[in-house]
Order: C-alpha cells, then sequence, then structure tokens
C-alpha cells in the first residue's frame, strides 16, 4: 500500500486512540520509522487532539489534560499549541458537486447543440431532397420535350400570328404512327383570367370543319410550354383561338390567334 493511501486509510487515528491490537500498534510503529510523511501524520493528528482538547473538552479536568500533554511530550518531544485544523473535507464535497454540476451542465449544453446541429442537418437534407425532386421532374420534362422536338417521325407543323395577335406562334407536333400530338404554345402570350387556349384539327375541304382536340389548361405553370393535347385522325391545318374558360364547341374566329397548314 502506497504512503499516501496507508495515511487516508484511518489506521492512523486508530493508532493515535488507542483503538489497535498490540501487533497492529507495531506495524503502524515500523512504518513510522521507515516513512517519515507517516511519523509527521501521526504528530499532526496528536497535536490536533492536544489543541482540540483544550478548546472543546471542558469534561477533562487541568490534571489529566496535562497528563495527555506529557505523555506526548515524552514520545515525541515538546508538544506545541497549535490551533485547531481546518477541515477542508466539506469544502471539498461542495467543490467536486459543484465542478460536477457545471460538468453535467456542459455536457447538457453540448447535447442540445447537438440535437439543435441533427434538425439543422435533417431540415437541409430534406430541403436538398425536395430540391433534387423538383429539378429531376423539371429534367424529365426536359427530356421528354427535346425527345419530342428531335423525333423525325413527327410532322411538324408551324402556325403564325393571325390579326387579333400578329406576333403570336405555336408548333404542333403530330406523330401519325404513335397517335401523339403535342403543342409548343411559348410563343403565345399569357391567357387572360377566366380565358383558355383552344386547339383545333381542321379539315378544309370539301367544307372547313374544325375539330377541338384540346385546351391548354394550366398555361402559367407548364414552364416548357408544351402541352399533349387528343390525337386526330384527320388535319389539314391546326389553329389555336382564346376561348372562355372550359372551351367552347365551335372556334371564335375573332379570337384566332395562330393558325397552320399541314
Amino acid at each position: 500500500m502506497e504512503t499516501k493511501e496507508y495515511i487516508a486509510s484511518g489506521i492512523l487515528e486508530l493508532y493515535v486512540y488507542g483503538l489497535l491490537s498490540e501487533a497492529e500498534n507495531l506495524e503502524v510503529a515500523e512504518k513510522a520509522k521507515q516513512y517519515p510523511e507517516i511519523e509527521q501524520e501521526i504528530i499532526a493528528i496528536e497535536k490536533s487532539i492536544v489543541a482540540l482538547s483544550s478548546s472543546f473538552s471542558p469534561f477533562h479536568s487541568v490534571a489529566n489534560y496535562e497528563k495527555i500533554k506529557n505523555q506526548l511530550a515524552l514520545k515525541h518531544g515538546k508538544v506545541i499549541e497549535m490551533q485547531p485544523q481546518k477541515k477542508w473535507t466539506p469544502y471539498l464535497g461542495w467543490a467536486a458537486a459543484a465542478v460536477l454540476f457545471v460538468g453535467i451542465g456542459f455536457q447538457y449544453f453540448k447535447l442540445n447543440e447537438t440535437q439543435k446541429t441533427i434538425v439543422v442537418v435533417a431540415n437541409e437534407k430534406k430541403k436538398i431532397e425536395q430540391e433534387f425532386s423538383v429539378l429531376d421532374k423539371k429534367n424529365k420534362v426536359i427530356k421528354n420535350s427535346l425527345a419530342i422536338v428531335r423525333d423525325v417521325k413527327n410532322t411538324l407543323v408551324a402556325l403564325s400570328g393571325q390579326t387579333v395577335s400578329p406576333t403570336s406562334y405555336a408548333k404542333v407536333y403530330w406523330n401519325k404512327q404513335t397517335q401523339t400530338t403535342y403543342v409548343d404554345a411559348s410563343g403565345l402570350p399569357k391567357p387572360p383570367k377566366g380565358m383558355v387556349y383552344q386547339v383545333w384539327a381542321i379539315k378544309l375541304s370539301p367544307t372547313l370543319t374544325p375539330k377541338s382536340i384540346g385546351l391548354l389548361g394550366d398555361f402559367e405553370n407548364n414552364e416548357q410550354k408544351l402541352f399533349e393535347v387528343d390525337n386526330t385522325d384527320y388535319a389539314e391545318a391546326f389553329g389555336i383561338t382564346l376561348e372562355p374558360e372550359g372551351g367552347s364547341l365551335t372556334p371564335t374566329m375573332e379570337q384566332l390567334y395562330t393558325l397552320g397548314k399541314v
């Protein structure tokens, strides 16, 4: 056992109080000869007993008190009067508790900060995933648009602006094999509120016969302005008119924005 551990064990106090067996007393005396620290601790304990006795023990007579002092003097020389030792143990306990409290508080603070960071990272991850989903959808739309434009099987019909809107234009991609028809309406202005563009497949002979093949709904939110409409088995021309929301049974010729022959 190390010297510090031996001193801290409390055996020296029992030695001073005379509560050890003869064998234990011999052991402590031998230790005191070998280690000056142990001897000094024994002297300090005995001096503390003398000081405490003189300060707080009214039950001992003067004769008994002097007897104790003389016995200690015979054993270790002159007894030096000392003030009672300050007991730091309670204060050390409170200090340790304070350090522990501060440590726990710091750990709680770090844990709280870590949890906040996790929430921020999770929100950022969710935001990135949402943005990626939007970009992925846009990318698919663009790829689809490019596939339509590049498909050599599509018949391209250019529609030019008419009297009501000379600067307007549009394109129709008509694929007779796949039975699909797309309208590129990027050259049309935004329709007024309550109005919608309507696409017509027109047969020119023997009589002018228009047939509605779809509405260009949700015009503003369609970024590519590429709309899929109903297929038609025949068409000698295509036209786009501006109609009341919901469409019309027949085209309003005064609102004919674009027209083009196949």
